[in-house]
């Protein structure tokens, strides 16, 4: 009993030094945001596509409307949660598909024959010279901006990233002595990558996956600012802050609620993926 109470104390110790109250609060705000991304339609106090007081439209902040009305005279509060199933879950869908496809590329880059990973290598590198914004912008507007197209394009826009982080990882855990041990042990490939790699490059894939999802939650509301992301009567936050900039003199809760949202948002995932650095490179 006296010496799990010494060995307690460090280990709790040692879990509020990697996570620091800045990255616990940030934390919480983002999980918060991922709730509403889930259940935000369930919730809202009013239909997000509902004109509730035509009368109204870009009305202040009341006891009815904490968030006043939009330029249609709907529920900014509504629209703010219902928008956030895509400001929240599509930049953690893609992330997460770029991730994996990055991660299992990237991991089999390592073990294959060297030409094979020139030609990969030198590919994903091509790819990645790309300005993602421009990338995206020109493939939405050829291909339209439906919701499984914004899928494909913002995927297949941040592999190369997650290819060339992942890879550089999996490369130095290979070179390790007990990744030498099992080869000479006759591990097969399969074994190398569940048991040797894949589990020392999980704090890895961790920061790379919180830094994607920024760059990509604010790639789409800057789509969704310029018309090429998600489409009307849907709207995610960039968008709401479009739509109601005729407003922003008279009205500004409609522009700045969302605008600050996705501050809070990047804001909440940069303290996570801080506390996630510390960690591993502690």
């Amino acid at each position: 009993m006296t010496d799990t109470k010494i060995e307690t104390a460090p280990t709790l110790r040692r879990a509020r030094n990697r996570w620091p109250v800045l990255s616990l609060a940030g934390a919480a705000v983002f999980g918060a945001w991922v709730f509403l991304a889930l259940f935000g339609d369930l919730l809202a106090p009013y239909d997000p596509g509902e004109f509730v007081d035509s009368w109204d439209s870009l009305g202040p902040m009341s006891a009815t409307y904490p968030l006043g009305t939009d330029y249609l005279g709907r529920d900014v509060l509504s629209r703010i949660m219902s928008g956030a199933k895509y400001t929240v879950g599509l930049p953690m869908l893609t992330a997460a598909l770029a991730l994996i496809l990055g991660a299992v590329l990237g991991i089999l880059a390592t073990l294959v024959r060297p030409a094979v990973d020139t030609a990969l290598s030198w590919f994903m590198d091509t790819m990645n010279s790309l300005p993602s914004t421009i990338f995206a912008l020109v493939a939405v507007a050829g291909f339209g901006s439906s919701l499984p197209v914004l899928i494909v394009v913002i995927t297949v826009l941040y592999v190369p990233s997650a290819y060339r982080n992942i890879r550089s990882a999996a490369i130095n855990i290979s070179r390790m002595d007990y990744v030498e041990a099992a080869r000479v042990r006759g591990e097969g490939t399969a074994h190398l990558i569940r048991r040797e790699i894949l589990p020392n490059i999980v704090p890895n894939m961790l920061t790379h996956f919180g830094i994607t999802f920024i760059y990509i939650a604010l790639l789409l509301s800057g789509l969704s600012f310029l018309g090429l992301g998600i489409q009307p009567p849907e709207a995610d936050w960039g968008a709401l802050v479009a739509e109601n900039m005729v407003g922003l003199s008279y009205a500004a809760s409609a522009v700045l609620a969302p605008a600050i949202c996705l501050l809070s948002l990047t804001i909440a995932m940069t303290l996570m993926v801080d506390a996630i650095s510390h960690g591993k490179d502690g």
